[in-house]
């Protein structure tokens, strides 16, 4: 499993993140906006993603990726199991989950140091 610790690291390692808890649990944000939240049970992340590649990936592998009907259904957002995940898989979510939220200039400066 993927330890809390390896989650924080990975997100404050992305330009402009602060942690700021919401409802409780641990969130991670770019310019105010949530990308990554701690489920209180520390073993699930909430990751922003299109609504398109949630479905993808749901369908595509349900013990690692799922969202939960009626509440994460209207939004761009989806549940990771960290017992399922790998390390570098979960670095990718959580950097498109940033990339959704951050601004545009922040990403093209951050593609540009990264390229």
């Amino acid at each position: 499993m993927v330890p809390i610790q390896t989650v924080r690291e990975m997100a404050m390692s992305l330009p402009e993140v602060t942690e700021r808890p919401a409802w409780g649990m641990p969130c991670f944000r770019v310019r105010e906006k949530i990308f990554v939240s701690v489920a209180d049970d520390e073993e699930t992340i909430g990751v922003a993603v299109s609504k398109e590649d949630r479905a993808a990936l749901c369908a595509s592998d349900p013990a690692k990726f799922f969202y939960r009907e009626g509440h994460d259904t209207n939004y761009n957002w989806m549940r990771v199991r960290l017992s399922a995940v790998d390390p570098s898989e979960l670095r990718e979510l959580i950097t498109d989950a940033w990339r959704l939220k951050a601004p545009k200039r922040l990403v093209t400066a951050y593609d540009a140091a990264h390229s």
